[in-house]
């Protein structure tokens, strides 16, 4: 027994390696808990979805919706259910509720890219100042009464997604000429200052606007009211494009966070990366503000909630803070159409109240533990 005591203490390496396979058995692990977290939000998402096309002004059972949706994928519609009721689930609620998510994911994931590109938690997609362009474009088009009835929409979502891309390339092309080197910086201070220029063109417009000026304010709050599969195609498609190519991107953002001297020593394209990322969340927020006017507080709050369950991991932080978004403005526009039924508040008014509630926690936790 003391020789082998001694010999363990000649040898302590050999009794302090962990044994062998235990790292792939902790990756494992780690892959396992990202499936379920995945399934876990998946689900939550689908029973958002359910929920909210269920509730409103007319209750409709969820085994109902659920069945409607369903045969509308396969083709088979139950003979059971009211024409009425699955008239309201599909010409209705449900355009509504997937444009709503789809708004939400694109809020979140470019807020969640532009946090990470720029280190700054207080950024979100709109910190470029092109959500203050395209919220010019729709006000002018309402102000002056321009009807578009061929574009999803309708002239105010035309005018504001025109507003939106004239904004961004103003202001890339303005940075660009302040600062050839186009650095972070200077293209923030540009966006402040176009944000600033754009808002006082916008308060003027409404000062002199008369009897629009209550819909120019319903609408700068935020609202999916008359939702539509025009835009949801649109919502859908600006998803599919810019928030999947803001995903690939999840590898760069995270060398991103040691400085940018440093990923340019490990082989990142700073510059192109850092152009790709702002164009393609600048094209996001742009063309959502263009469907659902200005929202607040989702692409800067939803990232910080997802980052403290995903750790700060951008190949994992974007997909989740895309799921996530889609849920938590699903449920803010259902509060917003049942708190106050038949009238429906502007959403902008319940994102900016749980928002401003949850950021606050979320301050007070991070002082207490500095």
């Amino acid at each position: 027994m003391r020789r082998r005591q001694t010999a363990n203490m000649d040898n302590p390496q050999k009794s302090i390696n962990p044994p062998k396979g235990s790292g792939s058995l902790k990756s494992r692990f780690e892959a396992e808990r990202i499936k379920f977290a995945y399934l876990l939000f998946l689900a939550a998402m689908v029973f958002a979805m359910i929920l909210c096309v269920s509730l409103g002004s007319v209750q409709i059972p969820f085994g109902d919706t659920y069945r409607v949706i369903l045969g509308q994928i396969l083709g088979d519609m139950p003979g059971q259910i009211p024409e009425k009721t699955a008239t309201i689930i599909l010409k209705v609620r449900l355009p509504r509720v997937l444009t709503v998510a789809c708004v939400g994911a694109a809020l979140s994931v470019s807020g969640a890219a532009m946090q990470g590109l720029l280190k700054n938690p207080l950024a979100d997609g709109s910190t470029l100042g092109v959500a203050a362009g395209a919220s010019l474009g729709a006000v002018l088009a309402i102000a002056f009464n321009v009807q578009i009835d061929w574009f999803p929409g309708g002239g105010s979502t035309l005018f504001s997604m025109l507003f939106a891309f004239l904004s961004l390339l103003m202001i890339m092309a303005m940075a660009r000429r302040i600062d050839f080197s186009m650095s972070t910086n200077t293209i923030i201070l540009v966006g402040v200052i176009y944000s600033m220029f754009c808002s006082s063109i916008t308060s003027l417009l409404i000062t002199f606007a008369g009897n629009k000026a209550k819909d120019i304010l319903f609408w700068m709050m935020g609202s999916f009211a008359g939702s539509n599969y025009g835009q949801l195609m649109l919502a859908a498609g600006a998803l599919l494009v810019c928030g999947i190519g803001l995903l690939r991107y999840g590898e760069e953002l995270n060398a991103f966070a040691i400085g940018e001297e440093n990923a340019r020593h490990i082989g990142v394209s700073v510059k192109g990366v850092k152009l790709a990322v702002m164009l393609l969340a600048s094209a996001l927020i742009g063309i959502t503000v263009s469907i659902s006017g200005t929202i607040g507080f989702v692409g800067l709050i939803i990232p910080h909630m997802t980052r403290m369950l995903t750790g700060p991991n951008h190949r994992r932080l974007l997909p989740f803070s895309m799921l996530a978004g889609a849920v938590f403005l699903m449920l803010a526009d259902l509060v917003s159409r049942i708190l106050l039924r038949p009238m429906e508040l502007p959403i902008g008014v319940i994102t900016s109240f749980v928002g401003s509630l949850v950021f606050f926690y979320i301050f007070y936790c991070s002082r207490r533990t500095l």
